[in-house]
Order: structure tokens, then sequence, then C-alpha cells
């Protein structure tokens, strides 16, 4: 634990890229093996799931410190980060043993099997062995809130420089929900034999928003045009007879989605498609709400499966016949995938992604602003000569989405921030009239500038009304338009309705709480989207 908190400590004390890089590459090479192992996989996101409860964390805290419990909960909404409050209030201790990191997540696997008692013997014995910096990245393992301040980009850099492998290969090799309980670094970053890793998905490759007008991209003609779906990015992998869904985010979606199940006979083998996994029906796709009613369901019903049928829309090939082809042109490896989907036995199961055949970039545009109409949230524009790279690279694939939908509201509410920002009020929650009546409809934490979010943090202040809590009610004077990518009904709501990516545009100063828009505003915008 000892020599993951320095590096912890490290990167959180610098924002250069290369000081980062450098302190993982400096972790790796006076680590053991097993505890690197788990270390990367905490800094790439594969945090240990929270075994304890929040509540139990602060009643055990507040006891080891000796402090009321009402002034632990008052300190905590000041400090405004569990882990960083329990470290500071814990009574000084020096480290009596080096915990190694393999053993402290092993030993957190078990705590949920375990009495409540028996739970807080275990934590407090480690509160008490640890220093004040080992006891907040070990307090932030169990919240379940693991973050470092590294990309997983970095973390591949750094393992490239020190491996000596390229940074593409080490990327490959991340994939997947391997454990670092069954693998060793030779077995993780040794180049895959036949059969040995045929679950292994790639890197998905990442297009950036488009910031300058299209025109800067050159002539259409070097381009592929497809419309940008709204659905969960996929990879179909089939290898050695074996079918796995992957989404984006590394989740493993074959037993999900049935819909799939046969492509394993259809596919050849050594074949990787990716594509956008959307509900679709009668040669269209359905809402993105549609797809919400799959995810997370652990039994599908036949209801389910009927009202949110699945499709992937296939706009790449990543393999073929065993081969990877990534770094062929985008040409070639469409060109494949046209002859792939051609296949009478795949259709209404594997779609190939529409070529929109525009003339010029003014006729883009137009698409891009009525890109709604169209069933879509805008276009991806993708050099027909780029090889198909990993993470989010600029230059190749770019994605130009039409323009959020809006609406005023009303603040009402507001929370203080974690971390740096836990002495701000930054989490606001804002309402819209259902008549002569004030409910609330979305939060949003994001789009004020700092000098905006120091001036309303003073006005919150001066303007509290109630407090619950780290909560504070505020009188309803401020307007602020919140942009977001799409709207639907919710019974479990107040409103009646759930925004989808809700942030703050703007603070509309010009506006009055009276001039705010109302719920019906919301509903009519529903209908309009159905």
């Amino acid at each position: 634990m000892k020599l993951f908190t320095q590096l912890f400590v490290t990167i959180d004390q610098t924002t250069k890229t290369n000081d980062k890089v450098a302190a993982i590459v400096d972790y790796l090479r006076h680590s053991d093996d097993r505890s690197s192992l788990y270390a990367i996989a905490l800094l790439i996101g594969n945090r240990p799931k929270r075994p304890v409860k929040t509540a139990d964390l602060k009643l055990w805290a507040a006891d080891m410190s000796e402090i009321p419990y009402w002034l632990f909960e008052e300190s905590y909404h000041i400090v405004g980060d569990l882990a960083e409050a329990i470290a500071l209030m814990l009574p000084p201790h020096a480290p009596t043993r080096d915990y190694q990191l393999p053993e402290v997540i092993t030993q957190l696997a078990t705590l949920p099997d375990l009495a409540d008692e028996r739970k807080k013997d275990l934590i407090t014995s480690y509160w008490r062995d640890l220093d004040k910096d080992q006891r907040f990245v070990f307090t932030k393992l169990i919240t379940g809130n693991f973050r470092v301040g590294v990309s997983r980009q970095l973390v591949i850099k750094a393992l490239a420089v020190y491996l000596g492998i390229d940074e593409a290969a080490v990327a490959h090799r991340l994939m997947g929900k391997w454990s670092p309980a069954k693998e060793t670094m030779a077995s993780l970053f040794a180049e895959p034999g036949q059969g040995t890793r045929d679950f292994q998905p790639y890197p998905f490759y990442l297009a950036y928003q488009l910031d300058s007008t299209p025109e800067s991209l050159g002539d259409i003609g070097d381009w592929y045009i497809e419309k940008k779906l709204d659905g969960i990015r996929g990879q179909v992998v089939v290898r050695n007879g074996q079918l796995f869904v992957w989404s984006r985010g590394e989740d493993l979606l074959t037993d999900k989605f049935p819909e799939f199940g046969s492509l394993d006979d259809l596919l050849p083998d050594g074949t990787v498609v990716d594509g956008e996994i959307i509900p679709w029906q009668d040669g269209r796709p359905l809402p993105f709400q549609v797809m919400q009613t799959r995810i997370g369901r652990k039994t599908l019903s036949p209801k389910v499966l009927r009202e949110a049928p699945l499709v992937m829309v296939c706009f790449d090939l990543l393999e073929w016949e065993g081969k990877d082809i990534r770094n062929m042109h985008m040409l070639y490896r469409r060109n494949l995938l046209e002859t792939l989907l051609s296949s009478p036995s795949l259709q209404g199961v594997l779609l190939l992604s529409d070529l929109m055949p525009f003339n010029n970039w003014g006729e883009v545009a137009v698409f891009r602003q009525h890109a709604r109409d169209f069933h879509c949230e805008g276009v991806m524009v993708k050099r027909k000569d780029s090889i198909y790279g990993s993470g989010r690279r600029r230059g190749n694939w770019w994605k130009w989405k039409t323009d959020p939908l809006t609406v005023d509201g009303v603040l009402i509410y507001a929370q203080s921030g974690h971390g740096r920002r836990a002495n701000l009020y930054t989490d606001y929650t804002f309402a819209i009239w259902d008549g002569d009546t004030l409910v609330p409809f979305a939060k949003a934490y994001s789009g004020l500038t700092d000098k905006e979010i120091t001036e309303l943090d003073g006005w919150i202040k001066r303007h509290t009304l109630e407090r619950f809590g780290p909560v504070r009610s505020v009188e309803p004077y401020h307007v602020f338009e919140i942009a977001f990518e799409g709207i639907q009904a919710s019974s479990r709501h107040k409103s009646g309705v759930a925004l989808r990516f809700p942030r703050i545009l703007r603070w509309r100063r010009d506006k009055k709480a009276g001039e705010a828009n109302t719920k019906t505003d919301l509903l009519q915008l529903i209908a309009a989207s159905q």
C-alpha cells in the first residue's frame, strides 16, 4: 500500500502529463509483478465494488475519532469527500506494517459475506495500521469511488515505455474483463496465441466533436459520411466457434442480447465487427429510452424482446479471416464489410450503415441541423484512407452532432461539490412551472465558468431559505438555460419528465423566474420527439 499510495499522491500533485507517465513507470520498476497488475487494474478504472455501507463507515470513523456523529457529519460536508474526511479526523498513527495491494483488494472482496461487526473490526484495524495518506487511499477503495487523475491512455503510454512495446499492442492486451488474480505481467502482455484470448475485443476508435467548419476538412469526396445513431457502441467477436458481444465500456453483453445468439454460426471464424447496437423496428431506429428498457435487466420477457428488438448497425470490420486489418485503409475495410453483410442470413440482425451521398459540405450542414427528423444525433465524418486507431484521436474521425435541446429552468436547490470544490456550491437543481408551482426537473453541475461559480456561490449563501444536510433551498430567482440530448416521460420524477445528459448552457440574467419554461412545454417536446 505504501508504494501505491506514493504513486497516487504523486499523480494527484501534478498536472503535467509527462510527470504522471514517469511516476507510473517508476512505480512499475519498483513494484513486484503481482502488485503491478492490481495497480494497473485500478488505474484504468477497474475499481472494487463498495463492500460496506457509507453510513456504517461514518459511524465507525466517528466512533474511532471519539467525536459526536453530528460533528463528523458537519465536518464531512465541509471537506466534501468522505475518504479525505476520515483520513483527517482519525487519530494520527505511525504505520505498523506495509500491507500489499493484492492482499488489501483480496480481503475487501470478502467483506460483503461477513457480519457487520466483523467488517468493522477489519476496516478499523486497517485504519489503525495506516498513516493519513494510506488511510485516504484505502478508504477510497472501500467507498467504491476510487479515481485517480490519469486517463487510460496515459496508463497505456506508461506501460508501453516500461514494457518496450507499441502503445496499440498494450491497449489491445488491456481490453476485456481480465482479472489481476488470474494473470501475470507476462501472460497479460504476451502476444496472444491461437485460442488463448478468443474473447478479447479491440480498443475502440473514438471520434472528436468537430470544432471548426466542415469545409476545413477539404474535399468532401475524401470522406465517408454516416448518420450518428444513438445506442450502445459495441463489437461482435466470433473466434473458434465462440461468440462475444462487447460494449465500449468493456461489458460482456452476449447473454443480455439474445438477438445476436446465432452469429457464431452465421459469421466466419476470425471476424470482429464494430457498430452501434440500437433498438430497431419497422425499418428505423427507436428512441434511446427504448434501449434503456433492455439495459440492466436480468431477465428478458417475450414482451420486452418484442417491444425493444435490437440490431447492430455495422460501420467497420476490424478482423477478417483471423487477421487484424485495423491498419488497412477504411475504404478497404468498408468494401470487405459490404461483402460480408450482403449475406441474406444476416439481414435483420446486422445492418450495414448507410453512406450519405452529399455533394458538398453545405448539404451536410443542413442535414445535421435537422438530424432529429431523421432519427439520429448528427453525422459521423470519416476519412476514407484512415486506419482504425485506438482511443480518441484527432484528424481522421469526427462527429458533428446537432445542436442540443434547451429549456429554461429556475435554480431552487444547491449542494456543495467534492474535493477541491467542497467549499463551493456547484451542484444545482432546477425547476419548471407546473401551474403556479415550481417542480424540480433536472440536476446539473457543469457549464459555468469559475467566475460564475464563485459569484453564484456567494449569492446562494446569502439567499438560503432552508438547509437539508449539505443541500440548501434558495429563493427562486435565477434562471438558467439547460441543454440536453433527449427527453422522455418518467413516472419516477415529480415533473413527469427525465432529461438525458443535462448541463448548464448559460446563465439567463435577462430572464425573471416567472419566464422559465413550463411542464407543458416539456411535454410538447416529448410529443414532438415521438
